[in-house]
């Protein structure tokens, strides 16, 4: 059976991330399928595929399981307010 895999340079939000709890700056995005980042690296994060990016953060965990992607990011920095 294959499985779906992605590698990716930057970190697209599509505006569905989760603020965690008591952390600095910590969130959390789900993804289908099995997708793969440089993890402790600064990252482009963009709210959709085709738009500027609108920070950068360091991915600090990722866990796979169930044909899902979990990925836990620090913001460093944010170019703009919503």
């Amino acid at each position: 059976m294959s499985m779906p895999l992605s590698i990716e340079w930057r970190l697209v939000t599509q505006g569905k991330e989760k603020r965690l709890e008591n952390t600095n700056n910590m969130f959390e995005l789900s993804f289908e399928g099995y997708t793969f980042f440089p993890i402790n690296q600064l990252i482009e994060i963009t709210r959709h595929p085709s738009s500027d990016q609108i920070g950068s953060g360091k991915i600090v965990e990722l866990t796979w399981k169930d044909n899902k992607t979990i990925c836990k990011y620090q913001l460093l920095s944010l170019f703009n307010v919503n």
